[in-house]
């Protein structure tokens, strides 16, 4: 049961890693300290998950990105694009629609 459950929870939590990375992203923020955050914030996300995720967002024009050097290390911030906020926005709206569906399925059990 374990095996199932964790291959569900899995499914289930790809799409909001996507969702909390929009949100976040609205302030810059370069990889490493988004694995932070999101990890801070309920969604453990591995750095393999993480930085795919990242170019594909980009590549989709729902990030934009610039590079920081001046620090000893150069950096790649992301921040979410207009186009970004926009999904952003949507997805939690369907998300609030979604929590309220299952709310009200959960309570007719009761």
């Amino acid at each position: 049961m374990n095996e199932t459950l964790d291959i569900h929870l899995q499914e289930l939590r790809r799409g909001t890693v996507v969702l909390a990375c929009l949100q976040l992203l609205r302030s810059p923020g370069y990889g490493y300290a988004l694995l932070e955050m999101l990890e801070q914030r309920g969604f453990a996300t591995d750095a393999n998950t993480l930085y795919p995720l990242l170019r594909r967002l980009e590549k989709q024009e729902y990030l934009t990105s610039e590079w920081n050097t001046d620090e000893a290390r150069p950096r790649k911030f992301y921040r979410t694009s207009e186009a970004g906020v926009r999904l952003a926005d949507a997805l939690t709206d369907e998300w609030r629609s979604l929590t309220a569906a299952i709310a009200s399925l959960t309570s007719e059990e009761n």
